[in-house]
């Protein structure tokens, strides 16, 4: 089977990736740049049978000539921005893009594999965990800012395509860690963890699991879907354990020797971090990671259950620890971290 994947570079595709090319299955990769062009994208895919589709997603052409020619699409290509602002820009790659994808698997009636995020669904609570069905007003709703909206607007484009005729199914990843976080992504909290002493963590909660479990999910609601033993259009959490960030980053801090941090952020603290994020990026120009967008939504609890990927697609998770060792220790072969 020929499978389109997008997103190769992040860390659930490049898992996507490395787990397909176990398989017999034939793969095709978006590049916005060639490898053989770019020392670092080719250190990216190394040991990954594939070939390439270089170009851009949002080439309405080039998507269709890449999508005709196979069999399975898989979408992780995003843009993910915790803030405020640039939302244009989220709304043309998360939104725009998924369009266009969307229009090319009905044209050729090739089965789309659309990657969400829990961000998009319900909200969690300590309290009630949140799963496919809980209304999205649940514990205080979602924050409505830039990667929430831009992402819900592009599962949106998916459920549009399934009422004409779109064949597909829509999983929702967690709080992924693990190896072959090359920019890194969710690997990025660690690192700025063991950077220097945090001795306040976020208030809220994450559903921590592993990039290859998920990828593994992936994979297996793919499978469902073009053996039809799924319903087309179902959608699947792909999450984990449910833990605070007190306890996550106490546990990141351990492991690199650092001092874990003393308390959560209480109302005082998490006002005085917005109102500074907010001013800092006025003044710079440019939005910095810590702005109110983030810290409201890192003081929710975003826990999940993923018992129907569970019961439906045999989805498993493994110990959190064993993730957080080997996504310290992948950033620590890479230079991303010192030990």
């Amino acid at each position: 089977m020929r499978i389109f994947v997008t997103g190769g570079t992040g860390l659930l595709g490049n898992n996507i990736l490395r787990l397909l090319t176990e398989s017999s299955h034939e793969l095709v990769s978006f590049v916005r740049s060639h490898p053989h062009d770019n020392e670092s994208i080719k250190a990216v895919f190394e040991g990954i049978e594939t070939s390439f589709a270089h170009g851009d997603l949002g080439d309405a052409a080039f998507v269709d000539q890449a999508i005709s020619q196979c069999d399975a699409v898989i979408h992780s290509a995003g843009m993910i921005h915790l803030g405020w602002t640039k939302l244009d820009e989220a709304m043309s790659v998360n939104r725009d893009v998924t369009r266009v994808i969307v229009d090319a698997c009905i044209k050729h009636k090739v089965p789309l594999v659309h990657i969400g995020t829990v961000d998009t669904l319900a909200v969690g609570s300590r309290k009630q965990v949140a799963d496919e069905e809980t209304p999205l007003d649940h514990a205080g709703g979602q924050i409505e800012c830039t990667y929430v909206t831009s992402k819900r607007a592009g599962v949106q484009e998916v459920l549009n395509g399934v009422e004409r005729t779109l064949q597909c199914v829509i999983v929702h990843p967690g709080f992924m860690l693990g190896p072959w976080d090359w920019k890194p992504s969710s690997g990025r909290m660690i690192v700025e963890v063991s950077k220097a002493w945090r001795p306040i963590a976020p208030s809220g909660g994450a559903s921590v699991c592993d990039s290859r479990d998920v990828a593994a999910g992936t994979i297996s609601a793919m499978q469902h879907l073009m053996n039809g033993s799924i319903p087309n259009g179902r959608q699947y959490i792909l999450a984990g354990e449910n833990w605070t960030y007190f306890e996550l980053w106490r546990n990141f801090a351990k492991r690199n020797s650092q001092r874990g941090p003393i308390m959560p952020a209480g109302p005082a603290q998490r006002w005085i971090a917005q109102m500074y994020g907010d001013m800092a990026s006025k003044f710079s120009g440019t939005e910095n990671d810590i702005n109110s967008a983030a810290v409201k939504m890192s003081s929710q609890f975003h826990w999940h259950s993923s018992k129907r990927a569970h019961d439906e697609l045999g989805y498993r998770i493994r110990d959190p620890h064993e993730s957080i060792e080997a996504s310290i220790q992948w950033l620590s072969e890479h230079g991303y971290l010192a030990r």
